[in-house]
């Protein structure tokens, strides 16, 4: 979309008589090109290892249609960022917010024009709902056992690119009570569900 805009008061040349150039103050009329507002935040979310390869990772647009971009593409984005204190990075025309853990490295991708709160939202959100089902285990090994649980947890903050959830402990309660579909290796439904409830109760305590 266009948006007009009225600058007033700026100072231009303009030709005057017998070839001089005279200062003139005047109002100009500025176009700008206003992005639409979307619901679509996320384009992709990573897990990367302590050598860069993928573990996990859902695109939720075209950006990288193939699998052979996309692995390059996480290749680059690691090489940036695994040696860095950082939190955000501009990557590729795209802003990247990033958090590591022991031998993981979590990535939520959004636009150029996104707002990092919002993209830091959804990385805090699914690491700590993991760290609650791993029981603060958050580590490659422990992941890849219960990469069901995974699935369901991305699933219930993302959907198609749009946040749905920022509450680890509502994602680690729906988790459970989907696990009954899809059961969590090595941790029990029962387990995730008191999990949530004891995460709820020291909420309500504070």
């Amino acid at each position: 979309d266009e948006e007009y805009q009225d600058v007033p008061n700026v100072i231009t040349w303009q030709a005057g008589k017998m070839d001089s150039l005279v200062l003139v103050k005047r109002s100009i009329r500025v176009r700008f090109y206003v992005a639409e507002p979307t619901l679509y935040t996320v384009k992709a979310v990573l897990i990367l290892d302590n050598d860069g390869e993928r573990l996990y990772a859902k695109y939720y647009d075209d950006t990288y249609p193939t699998v052979k971009e996309q692995k390059a593409f996480e290749k680059n984005i690691f090489n940036k960022t695994h040696r860095t204190d950082s939190e955000i990075a501009l990557l590729e025309g795209l802003t990247v917010v990033y958090k590591s853990n022991i031998d993981l490295y979590f990535y939520v991708i959004g636009s150029s024009h996104e707002n990092e709160l919002m993209l830091m939202s959804v990385l805090n959100c699914l690491f700590d709902s993991l760290s609650q089902m791993l029981r603060k285990n958050v580590e490659r090994r422990a992941l890849l056992e219960n990469m069901e649980g995974l699935f369901l947890a991305v699933d219930e903050i993302v959907d198609g690119g749009v946040i749905l959830e920022s509450d680890p402990q509502q994602v680690v309660y729906r988790v459970a009570l989907r696990g009954d579909d899809v059961p969590l290796t090595e941790q029990t439904v029962s387990q995730v569900l008191q999990s949530a409830k004891e995460q709820i109760k020291w909420s309500l305590l504070r």
